[in-house]
């Protein structure tokens, strides 16, 4: 993607910045913001906060063409990877799902040659979406110089004009789409998020579109009343939808825990492709709603356990 800031500056200013309802479905913003050809980023870490609800969507419109920034991403990107409408990906950290281990169906594509990698170090890509948000064209560091990172990058070596030495720039990062699951929001777009944050409210200002599900819908006075817990103001925002356990089968801080029975269901589907394929099927692509995935997958059922068990682990 073009690191030009007058673009991106030129985009938000013709936003309407007035505050009004974003109150809207998952089906609809999907249909309305995610097009073809999208580069997307979620935010979240690892398994935490991940917006799967607006994911399996992208998944069941059958988008195509998309791009990804990985930063961290587990899950999430073995849900977009199983859409098979990836192709291109700014990569940090992907394919694994920490100690759960590799996704075969991300192993598999890239190994295929399906989809094309630019690499980053996590801290490099957090800035790249940091210098996004800024409306700058890139961001000064020493990270990755001296690395095959480096080489398999679009970063650039110059020399600065102030000492005289080597610096890295990593070029800015505006997604078309950022994906956010929060832990409350109100109609206008206000979020607060509990536990760690990491990059989303980078994603949040530096994308194009940000579409937000939440666990909780409450009025704009719960955020007037403290509004320094307030991690992404309403002017980022342009949907929002509630959606009650829409990180699972990860886990939200506070909440629940992640499903570790259900991620293991993915990862060993995964291992054939044709019963993988039946998998999508019976949970993603017959389903309806999120609601109805839960029902499906035995995830309802499983929330109460889940609860207590991210309860006790606090």
């Amino acid at each position: 993607m073009s690191p030009d800031p007058f673009a991106f500056r030129e985009q938000r200013r013709a936003k309407n910045r007035g505050q009004r309802p974003k109150i809207t479905s998952v089906a609809e913003a999907v249909s309305r913001y995610v097009h073809d050809g999208a580069y997307l980023a979620t935010g979240g870490f690892g398994t935490n906060r991940i917006p799967v609800a607006l994911l399996h969507e992208i998944v069941r419109q059958r988008k195509e063409d998309l791009g990804f920034a990985g930063h961290s991403t587990t899950h999430d990107y073995q849900i977009l990877v199983a859409g098979g409408g990836l192709n291109r990906v700014d990569a940090a950290y992907i394919i694994g799902l920490e100690a759960r281990g590799l996704s075969p169906a991300a192993r598999r594509a890239h190994q295929k040659g399906d989809i094309r990698l630019c690499e980053w170090s996590n801290a490099s890509l957090g800035w790249r979406l940091s210098a996004g948000a800024r409306g700058i064209p890139f961001m000064a560091t020493y990270v990755t110089a001296g690395t095959d990172t480096f080489e398999h990058s679009a970063a650039k070596l110059v020399k600065c004009p102030f000492t005289g030495k080597p610096v890295v720039l990593v070029p800015a990062l505006n997604p078309d789409v950022g994906l956010l699951h929060v832990h409350m929001a109100d109609a206008l777009g206000n979020c607060q998020i509990q536990g760690i944050t990491v990059a989303d409210a980078e994603v949040a200002a530096a994308s194009r579109v940000t579409l937000v599900t939440c666990e909780q819908l409450v009025p704009t006075d719960y955020f007037r009343d403290d509004p320094q817990r307030t991690t992404i103001p309403w002017i980022h925002v342009d949907a929002v939808i509630e959606v009650p356990y829409g990180s699972y089968p990860g886990n939200m801080p506070g909440l629940y825990f992640s499903d570790e029975r259900h991620l293991g269901e993915w990862l060993e589907a995964e291992r054939d492709p044709e019963e993988f394929r039946s998998f999508l099927e019976r949970y993603i692509y017959s389903s309806r709603t999120f609601a109805e995935y839960l029902d499906k997958c035995g995830g309802r059922m499983r929330l109460e356990e889940l609860h207590n068990v991210e309860i006790l682990a606090r």
